[in-house]
């Protein structure tokens, strides 16, 4: 998967790739990967009833600055997709889609966790996909800098892709070029690919914080800066910044 890609050369891959992109710093990241590399690059994003739905309104304003980042971006970034999810929201009981405080549940998983969120997006990305052409599924799971969800492991997603190509009947491939990066290193990979132009971009252009502040700008960008998802982006900004 993701971890072989990273070193295909920019711009070697005839395929069409569909961006899982919910604005956020590693969907951006990983957006900016993708139009690095294919030849045609869709977006698609999950209104799922989630708190921070900022993000969504986020994603507009990233994607027309992508397409003025470069003319080869700007040719290879195609159709954005929103698909309503509101129903995932109705029946997850947890603190990203209710009104509820941030705290560890009885197995061991923060009540961040939405349920088979991640398993549910693959596969509605890929029956887009299909329809669309694209071969190609790319998303921002890690498991380096991650609260344990299971539906972000590498393993999960190697299954989901075998599952996805079976059910298709036509091979699908999903590709996460952050699964063994942490933090700093995703900056670091966002400078790799484009300097302090796409840098800056992803600090005050994107948004990750869970409680959906989008008000007060730290070092790092937006948030309230006391969320994991707030404090993981600052101490990743924090270790990349120092060895700038």
């Amino acid at each position: 998967m993701s971890t072989t890609s990273m070193h295909r050369p920019a711009g070697t891959a005839d395929q069409k790739a569909l961006v899982l992109f919910s604005g956020g710093q590693d969907s951006t990241t990983c957006l900016a990967w993708a139009l690095a590399r294919y030849k045609t690059v869709e977006t698609v994003g999950f209104d799922y009833g989630q708190r921070h739905s900022v993000e969504l309104e986020c994603r507009t304003k990233v994607l027309e600055k992508l397409r003025a980042f470069s003319s080869d971006w700007d040719t290879r970034l195609g159709e954005d997709f929103m698909l309503d999810m509101r129903s995932l929201g109705t029946i997850s009981d947890c603190s990203l889609t209710k009104e509820k405080e941030i705290e560890w549940e009885a197995n061991g998983l923060p009540n961040t966790f939405v349920p088979a969120r991640n398993l549910l997006f693959f596969t509605y990305a890929a029956a887009l996909a299909y329809r669309r052409g694209a071969t190609v599924l790319v998303g921002g799971m890690c498991e380096t800098d991650y609260s344990g969800y299971p539906d972000c492991r590498d393993n999960t997603l190697k299954s989901l892709q075998v599952s996805l190509s079976l059910g298709l009947d036509s091979p699908m491939v999903i590709e996460t070029p952050l699964m063994w990066l942490d933090k700093a290193q995703t900056w670091q990979l966002a400078h790799d690919l484009g300097g302090d132009e796409l840098v800056n971009l992803v600090r005050f252009d994107t948004h990750t914080c869970y409680m959906g502040d989008h008000t007060h700008r730290h070092d790092w960008g937006y948030g309230c800066g006391q969320c994991p998802a707030c404090k993981l982006r600052q101490a990743g900004w924090d270790e990349f910044s120092n060895q700038m």
